[in-house]
């Protein structure tokens, strides 16, 4: 049996419609679950850039690796500076990677054609 056996029909005119699409596809969720986590309190965030996952394996990758040199560095008191310049340059990269993927602006996708600017149209 199912949890929600509940059904709610809503109904909204099609600018509505438009933007709960929008903000549905831009969160990654179903139309469903957006709806559920605003009934319950929930601003659903717009999903991260594509390769924020592979950002987070590689910053979790390289501070496993730093992890281990610091322990191998207490345990003998002598730190291999080759190993670990290696790895901090690592990490720098990741975090340039990761500043720019966020906030560095993308080139717009138009044709560059501007004609239309200026006149009445709906935000």
């Amino acid at each position: 049996m199912r949890k929600r056996n509940i059904q709610i029909i809503v109904r909204l005119n099609a600018r509505e419609q438009q933007n709960l699409a929008k903000q549905v596809k831009k969160s990654g969720l179903s139309q469903e679950a957006f709806i559920r986590s605003l009934i319950n309190g929930y601003e659903p965030k717009e999903l991260p850039p594509p390769d924020y996952f592979s950002m987070t394996r590689e910053l979790h990758a390289i501070g496993g690796n730093l992890n281990q040199i610091a322990a191998k560095a207490n345990a003998t008191g002598h730190i291999d500076k080759t190993v670990f310049q290696y790895e901090a340059n690592r990490l720098r990269k990741a975090v340039q990677d990761i500043i720019e993927a966020v906030t560095a602006p993308e080139r717009r996708r138009d044709d560059g054609d501007h004609s239309d600017m200026g006149r009445d149209r709906p935000p």
